[in-house]
């Protein structure tokens, strides 16, 4: 009888069999897609403990309904996925907690480095303002964390997509100390007590599709640094000042459209200390193309000072606003294409010189002497 001479090299055995099942079962979470659901009743609480615990990778999604929230929504960790359900998920800020409602990043003295890759979307923030007594939470050598609906603090490559923020005893979204590379899409700001956004030490970072409305304050406010960053498609309705912009460099502006603001559209302008101006933080190389402001309550675009040099308006519309471009005597900003027309109740004394009042175009307009508006 002949034997099987047939080697077993290259047959499994048994426990490498185990092994290869083990393994299976070993892969890290991320690449299974884990979720963890949190139900409204855990509420923030139950939302923190739930990002803590998840293995990295993992997204923790909430459900619709109210999440009342007595302490921050930290997220401090790289990959955390934080997801609502629409704007029928909603982050209540408790009465008198007097503290931000979500923070991404990590809020302390000298972090190891940024948090990268997180992701918040999909819910609404409110802040509850008129329960909230303070607007500080947190002062660390960096600056302040304040009671805005969403605080990023040294972030790189993070995201925030549709999110509402409202009524928060500071701002809406505020991202400062060393932010690098935030995508923010889809966004919605109204009644804050200050700005819809503001961002401060922020770089190469993109905002679009913003709804920024019926904010105290401006619709943005840009300051410390806001350099090489892209808004588009921005609607800015209804608030104080449609941008408040200083020490911001190199940024692109396109498709803005502010509508109704209180005092003027934007305000550029270079940080004061006392009676003088503190040097590097004029605004320089900004571009506005295809800007539409309409029925202001002051001017249409405001260059406060002549040291905001390199500024270009380009295929934009000024209609209907109490002035139009004022800047310094030196005219700083350059323009093309800019069509302007003054509100008639504004433009009536010049009627004999313009009877049939179409819009003209404009190079400059006389500079205007509004101080108050700069921000300390």
């Amino acid at each position: 009888m002949r034997r099987n001479t047939t080697t077993r090299k290259n047959i499994p055995s048994l426990t490498s069999i185990v092994a290869l099942v083990m393994a299976f079962f070993a892969v890290p979470a991320f690449a299974m897609g884990t979720i963890i659901r949190v139900s409204p009743k855990a509420g923030g609480e139950g939302i923190q403990k739930a990002l803590d615990n998840a293995p990295k990778g993992a997204e923790v999604v909430l459900e619709a309904g109210t999440y009342v929230v007595h302490q921050p929504v930290i997220m401090d960790r790289d990959g955390e996925t934080l997801r609502g359900a629409g704007k029928g998920t909603i982050l209540y800020l408790a009465n008198h907690a007097n503290c931000p409602v979500v923070v991404l990043g990590s809020p302390v003295d000298k972090p190891s480095g940024p948090v990268e890759g997180l992701l918040l979307s999909d819910l609404t923030i409110d802040g509850n303002r008129k329960n909230q007594q303070t607007e500080v939470w947190r002062c660390l050598r960096e600056g302040g964390l304040y009671n805005n609906g969403i605080d990023v603090w040294y972030v790189d490559g993070v995201s925030v997509k549709r999110v509402v923020c409202c009524r928060c005893r500071s701002g809406g979204l505020v991202s400062t100390a060393k932010t690098r590379r935030l995508s923010v899409s889809d966004y919605t700001a109204f009644d804050n007590q200050f700005d819809g956004l503001a961002c401060y030490f922020t770089e190469d970072s993109h905002f679009t599709n913003l709804d920024l409305h019926d904010n105290l304050g401006a619709g943005i406010s840009l300051d410390l640094n806001f350099n090489h960053n892209v808004i588009d498609g921005a609607i800015l309705t209804g608030n104080d000042l449609g941008v408040f912009m200083r020490h911001s460099r190199d940024n692109t502006f396109q498709g803005m459209t502010i509508r109704k603001s209180r005092h003027h559209g934007v305000f550029m302008a270079q940080a004061v200390e006392g009676v003088r101006h503190c040097p590097g933080t004029e605004c320089t190389g900004n571009i506005f193309d295809k800007m539409l402001v309409t029925n202001c309550g002051g001017d249409a675009f405001v260059v406060n000072d002549a040291s905001c040099i390199s500024n270009s308006i380009c295929s934009s519309q000024f209609l209907d606003n109490v002035g139009g471009l004022s800047q310094a005597h030196t005219n700083p900003v350059s323009v093309r294409d800019l069509v302007e027309r003054d509100a008639p109740a504004t433009i009536s004394a010049a009627a004999t010189l313009n009877p049939v009042m179409e819009p003209v175009i404009r190079q400059s307009a006389v500079p205007s002497a509004d101080g108050s508006l700069k921000k300390l």
